[in-house]
This record gives structure tokens, sequence and C-alpha cells, in this order.
């Protein structure tokens, strides 16, 4: 049994790191006027800035916006020191 519970563990263990959330800090546009925001959004699929681009892209274009730049890709660790930056745009979109 102890080692059943034991075995258990270490499954779950490893397996943690595959639910890590994945988030990107970006910059991203409006015309006419012109406006800019920095924002924090969740990322799916993989966890790099070409996923994170293709992934917030589309969103981003559906509100108006245009994608400038994906500066950053992390995991839950990064969230709370990017949240006063990201203010309204902080896991908007």
């Amino acid at each position: 049994m102890k080692q059943i519970i034991l075995s258990c563990a270490v499954l779950a263990l490893m397996t943690a790191p595959l639910h890590a959330g994945c988030y990107a800090d970006y910059k991203a546009k409006q015309d006419n006027p012109l406006k800019l925001h920095y924002g924090v959004a969740s990322v799916s699929g993989a966890c790099n800035k070409k996923s994170a681009r293709a992934s917030l892209a589309p969103r981003l274009a559906s509100k108006g916006w245009t994608l400038l730049n994906v500066l950053n890709v992390f995991d839950d660790s990064g969230l709370n020191q990017r949240k006063a930056s990201a203010g309204q745009y902080f896991l908007r979109y």
C-alpha cells in the first residue's frame, strides 16, 4: 500500500508542470485616434512567443487592436509582478 501511495505522489509531481498556466505580456495599438496598451493574456498551446503571437493576434483584432509585440512568455509565477502595469488589460484578452 505504501508503494502505491508513493507511486501516485510521484506521478502527481511529474504531471504538475503540464497544468501550469502560460501567459504573455504584449503591446498593442489602435489607429484613428492612436491608442497604445500594454497587456497580459493567457496563452494556450505551446508556451513560446510564436504560439503567443498566433493566439493573441486574432483575439486582439476582433476587438479592433493590432498586436505589435509579444514581450515575454511566463508561467503563473510572473503574473503578480505585471498586474499593476497591465491595469485594465490584465487578462482581458
